[in-house]
């Protein structure tokens, strides 16, 4: 089963189009996270426990997991989350050339991290991602126009056909979408940017990060990053929200209210986001 079939799945079931970011930065935690003493994983648990039920899918960054024990906490979270029934996209940001690609694409694999989807980066080519398009089942997601105010140095530039950088992206990620597996990241924050790429892909689904801290545009993130694929009925795509959701208790004064604010934010944004839908 395509990951996109499992993701419309998921959203019908959930009624949500919201995923959840997993970036535990250690220093935006709270006294009352402190003082528990949790690691990462058993954060991630808690996480999980309070969004789930508001969650069409989990993102962790990989960034916060690249240290000595940091890799045992995302494989401990990506299993915790499969057994909630939620898939997990694996901000990565990945791509490169021969070996290195395939291993890097090895997280996709059972015996490998096991993670459903992948956000990539098409800098170097369709060689680079070619280990990742080839698994079928697993869902890509490119690096189109991001959500930052300096992607607009590389990605808003004007090439000799007269569109720019990020709808060249748009256009090579369409031809390169034969297996019916591949995603567009495009932020929220660019509202006029989404919808240029929609216009120009009606049927890729995007992840749209940049709702929640970021303050992006949640009316054109669904409107605009929502499509349903060949095969697939009901639209589908994600609106990411990392920090918005995670730290949203830091006022708390223990470990059960900070969650708890965690499930409630995770449930308001999927209710903002459904007037949309």
């Amino acid at each position: 089963m395509s990951f996109f079939t499992r993701l419309a799945d998921r959203v019908e079931a959930v009624d949500s189009v919201v995923s959840v970011g997993l970036d535990p930065d250690p220093d935006r935690l709270p006294d009352a996270i402190r003082d528990a003493d949790l690691p990462r994983w058993a954060f991630n648990r808690r996480i999980i426990d309070a969004t789930h039920e508001h969650a069409a899918c989990f993102k962790p960054n990989a960034a916060f997991y690249e240290d000595p024990d940091g890799w045992r906490a995302l494989e401990e979270t990506v299993a915790y989350a499969h057994g909630k029934g939620v898939p997990v996209l694996l901000d990565a940001k990945r791509a490169d050339i021969g070996n290195t690609a395939r291993r890097y694409a090895s997280v996709l694999d059972e015996n490998g991290l096991g993670v459903d989807a992948i956000t990539v980066n098409p800098y170097l080519g369709r060689d680079a991602l070619d280990p990742f398009l080839s698994r079928e089942e697993a869902g890509v997601f490119v690096l189109c126009r991001t959500s930052n105010p300096g992607g607009a140095d590389l990605q808003d530039l004007e090439l000799s056909s007269g569109e720019t950088v990020y709808e060249r992206v748009a256009a090579l990620a369409d031809l390169w979408n034969d297996a019916g597996n591949v995603g567009l990241v495009v932020g929220a924050t660019t509202p006029e940017e989404l919808e240029r790429v929609r216009e120009r892909v009606p049927d890729i689904p995007f992840l749209v990060p940049g709702v929640g801290a970021q303050g992006g545009d949640a009316k054109a993130a669904v409107e605009h990053g929502l499509a349903a694929p060949a095969g697939i009925e009901e639209p589908v795509g994600l609106v990411n929200s990392s920090r918005g959701i995670i730290f949203a208790g830091e006022e708390a004064r223990d470990a059960d209210a900070y969650f708890d604010a965690a499930g409630a934010a995770a449930k308001r944004l999927k209710r903002r986001l459904n007037q949309y839908r």
